[in-house]
């Protein structure tokens, strides 16, 4: 009786361990940009709900500080998970905390024009990271 053959030869796992370092390579820059992505996205909603209570107060006189007193009045915390926040008179500014190299200590900033429009920009490293990063509202 002849006995037939089990397992793998070692060509065969060779192959296999090639196709799964081409994969890898491939796979880890998009997961990188993905969860840099992520963390600035999720900075970026945090202080947008700060829009409309900076809004809300600027509307009824009251003056916007540049302390614990102004987050609150506009409904922010000074430190989260996403971002350190501060507030001026007319700015919400996010310091990304953590996160990726390209994202982490990297800051929005939301202003307020006089007409009551806002705008978003970063200080991402150039175009090409804003463009991949950032949010198309925030590409300033």
């Amino acid at each position: 009786m002849k006995q037939a053959q089990q397992g793998f030869t070692l060509i065969e796992l060779m192959i296999v361990v090639a196709i799964i370092g081409i994969l890898a390579a491939v796979a880890i820059p998009s997961y990188q940009d993905y969860t840099a992505k992520a963390k600035f996205t999720s900075a970026q909603a945090e202080i947008a709900a700060g829009k409309t209570g900076f809004d809300s107060q600027l509307n009824d006189g009251v003056a916007i500080t540049a302390d614990a007193a102004g987050l609150a009045l506009v409904g922010l915390k000074g430190s989260t998970s996403n971002c350190t926040t501060t507030v001026t008179g007319s700015t919400i500014v996010c310091t990304i905390v953590g996160g990726p190299a390209t994202v982490a200590g990297k800051k929005i900033t939301l202003t307020r024009a006089n007409d009551g429009a806002w705008t978003c920009a970063s200080d991402l490293a150039d175009a090409a990271t804003k463009l991949k990063l950032a949010s198309k509202s925030c590409q300033g």
